[in-house]
C-alpha cells in the first residue's frame, strides 16, 4: 500500500540515526576518516487554482524524507576521498501534474553523469522511494594545483537564486530543499597560476559527447572586484560568458553574462532555427542597519531558452529538445524574466526569518515565500514556509500568467544533522 511503505522506510531512517548515535558513544574515529548523516523529513501541502483540466484534483499534500550519509576518508596530508550515499522516499495524495511547483526536487535524471547510479526501490502511482550514489570524487593537491575526479558538486557563478554561467545542475529559485547540489561525473583541475589568478578546467560526461561539458574558466581580482571569464562546449552548445562582483560602499553588486551558439534542431518549436540565445542576471545585497542587521539581496533573470509567452508554456514543455533543456537546467524558471528579492533578519540564534519574492515583470504574477527556522541545538532545525502565488490563474489548458499556476502552499523540514 502507498501508505505503508513511507512507515516503514521512516522507521528504518531513525534506526540507522540510533545506529550513528550508537556510534558515536564509542571512542571518536580517527582523523583517517570522518563519517557524517542528515536526515531531512518535508511535508508540503497545497491548493491548486480551479481548473479542472490542469488540476483534477485542487488539494494535495507531500511528504518527502531524504536520509543522506557522507563518508570522507583521508589518505594522506593532499588526498581525500568523499562518498555521498542518499536514500529519499516522495509520497503524494494525488497525482496532480505539477505538484510541489518546484518546491520539492524534480525526479529527473541528473544531467552530466555516465550512470545514474540511481535505483528506484519501490514506487506507486503516488509516490516512490530510491537510493543514488551522489558523490563519489578523489581529490588530492600538487603545489598550486587542485584536482577532483569522481562524482562531484560544481557551481560557476555570482548569482544567489539566478545564475547564467551555472552549468552544472543549479537550483531553481523556489526549491525550499536546495542544501546539496546533484553530483556530476567529471575530472576538474583549479591551478592557482598567482595571488589573485587562478585557471579552473573541467570535463563533465555524459552517455556521450553531446550529453557532456567542456569548459574553463579564468578567474581574477583587483581589490574589491573579480572577475570570471568562461568559455567551452555545453551539450550541442559553444559558450562564452563573464561573472563580475564588486563591492560598492557598503553593498555588493554582481553581474553574470552568457552567450549560447546553439545549434539548429529540426521539428523542435523554440530552436528550429534559433542560434545566439543569451543568459543575463544582474543583482546585489546590501545589510541593512535594523537591529542585528537584515540582509537584502535583489536579481534580474533573463533567459533566452525560457518560453515566450505563459499562453506557450505548456506547449512549449510538451516539445523534447525545450524539456531536455529545462529539467537540465539551461533556464530555471518556465519563462524569460523574472525579478528575485529576498531579506533575512536573525532574531536570535535559536530563530531567523526570511522573505523571497519571485515576480516577472512580463505580466506582474509572482509567488511570495515567507519563512521561519528553529534551531535546537547544533544538531537538530524546523523550517517553516509558505508560498502564497498572485496573478491570472489558468484558463483550461492554457496558462494565463508565469506564476498564476503555482498553488498556495505550505511547507514543513525537520533537519537533523550529525
Amino acid at each position: 500500500m502507498v501508505r505503508s511503505a513511507p512507515t516503514l522506510v521512516v522507521a528504518w531512517m531513525l534506526a540507522g540515526a540510533a545506529h550513528v548515535a550508537a556510534q558515536n558513544q564509542q571512542p571518536p574515529q580517527s582523523d583517517a576518516v570522518t563519517v557524517r548523516y542528515s536526515l531531512k523529513g518535508s511535508g508540503l501541502f497545497s491548493r491548486f487554482a480551479d481548473d479542472p483540466v490542469l488540476f483534477p484534483d485542487r488539494a494535495s499534500a507531500t511528504s518527502f524524507w531524504r536520509f543522506r550519509v557522507e563518508p570522507t576518508l583521508r589518505v594522506g596530508d593532499d588526498t581525500t576521498v568523499e562518498f555521498a550515499i542518499e536514500q529519499r522516499v516522495q509520497a503524494s495524495s494525488s497525482r496532480t501534474g505539477v505538484a510541489g511547483a518546484g518546491v520539492l526536487p524534480r525526479e529527473a535524471p541528473a544531467p552530466y553523469r555516465l550512470r545514474q547510479l540511481d535505483w528506484q526501490l519501490w514506487s506507486s502511482t503516488q509516490g516512490e522511494w530510491r537510493a543514488e550514489v551522489d558523490r563519489a570524487a578523489l581529490h588530492a593537491r600538487a603545489g598550486a594545483a587542485e584536482f577532483t575526479v569522481g562524482r562531484q558538486a560544481i557551481g560557476w557563478g555570482r548569482g544567489v537564486m539566478f545564475g547564467a554561467i551555472d552549468l552544472f545542475s543549479p537550483f531553481t529559485p523556489l526549491e525550499a530543499d536546495r542544501e546539496w547540489r546533484r553530483g556530476v561525473d567529471a575530472v576538474r583541475a583549479d591551478v592557482k597560476v598567482s595571488d589573485r589568478v587562478s585557471v579552473d578546467g573541467i570535463g563533465a560526461f555524459g552517455t556521450d559527447v553531446d550529453h557532456s561539458v567542456l569548459a574553463g574558466r579564468l578567474r581574477g581580482f583587483a581589490g574589491d572586484v573579480d572577475l570570471e571569464l568562461v568559455g567551452g562546449r555545453r551539450a550541442r552548445d559553444l559558450f562564452g560568458g563573464l561573472a563580475s562582483s564588486a563591492a560598492v560602499g557598503d553593498a555588493e553588486v554582481h553581474t553574470e553574462l552568457a552567450v549560447f551558439r546553439t545549434p539548429a534542431v529540426p521539428g523542435s518549436a523554440s530552436f528550429a532555427d534559433q542560434r545566439s540565445v543569451v543568459k543575463v542576471v544582474a543583482g546585489g545585497s546590501y545589510r541593512l542597519p535594523v537591529g542585528a542587521g537584515l540582509v537584502a539581496y535583489g536579481e534580474y533573470h533573463y533567459s533566452g531558452f525560457g518560453a515566450a509567452s505563459a499562453g506557450g508554456a505548456l506547449r512549449e514543455l510538451a516539445d523534447r529538445t525545450f524539456q531536455e533543456r529545462y529539467l537540465r537546467g539551461d533556464t530555471q524558471i518556465l519563462g524569460r524574466h523574472a525579478v528575485a528579492t529576498l531579506a533575512s533578519y536573525e532574531l536570535s540564534p535559536e530563530v531567523s526569518l526570511a522573505a523571497e519574492w519571485l515576480m516577472s515583470p512580463r505580466d506582474g504574477s509572482g509567488v511570495a515565500v515567507p519563512s521561519i527556522t528553529l534551531t535546537f541545538g547544533d544538531r537538530v532545525s524546523m523550517v517553516m514556509s509558505g508560498y502564497v502565488p498572485h496573478g491570472r490563474t489558468p484558463d483550461g489548458p492554457t496558462l494565463r500568467s508565469d506564476f498564476g499556476a503555482t498553488p498556495l502552499a505550505a511547507f514543513v523540514q525537520l533537519r537533523v544533522y550529525r
